[in-house]
C-alpha cells in the first residue's frame, strides 16, 4: 500500500489548506484511514481518523477547526484545515490500517505564519 499525501504549505494564521492522500489500492473496504502530525522535536500524534463506515474521531486541538473526510471512488482521504494556528506547524502524514497492517504516507509540512 501507497499513500501520496499533498496540499501542505505555508499559509497565514486563521487560513485554511486541504490535505490529500492517494492510497495505491481501493480504500472502499479500509477500516481505518487517518491524519497524524509530527511538531519539530515532537512525537507523531494523531490528528483526525474516520472509519469505513464514516464515524470520525478528532483530537481535542483538532475539533471545530478540522474536518476528515474519504472518498471511497478516488481513493483518497482528505483533511481540510480550518483557521489554522501557529502551533498546527507539523508535518501532517496520512496512515491507513489494512489487513491488520499501518501504513504511512511520507507526509506533507503545513507551516502558519505571518
Amino acid at each position: 500500500v501507497q499513500l501520496q499525501a499533498s496540499g501542505g504549505g505555508l499559509v497565514q494564521p486563521g487560513g485554511s489548506l486541504r490535505l490529500s492522500c492517494a492510497a495505491s489500492i481501493n480504500i472502499f473496504s479500509i477500516r481505518i484511514m487517518g491524519w497524524y502530525r509530527q511538531a519539530p522535536g515532537k512525537q507523531r500524534d494523531l490528528v483526525a481518523m474516520i472509519t469505513s463506515g464514516g464515524s470520525t474521531n478528532y483530537a481535542d486541538s483538532a475539533r471545530g477547526r478540522f474536518t476528515i473526510s474519504r472518498d471511497n471512488v478516488n481513493d483518497t482521504v482528505y483533511l481540510q484545515l480550518n483557521s489554522l494556528k501557529p502551533e498546527d506547524t507539523a508535518v501532517y502524514y496520512c496512515t491507513v490500517v489494512s489487513g491488520g497492517v499501518q501504513y504511512w504516507g511520507r507526509g506533507t509540512k503545513v507551516t502558519v505564519s505571518s
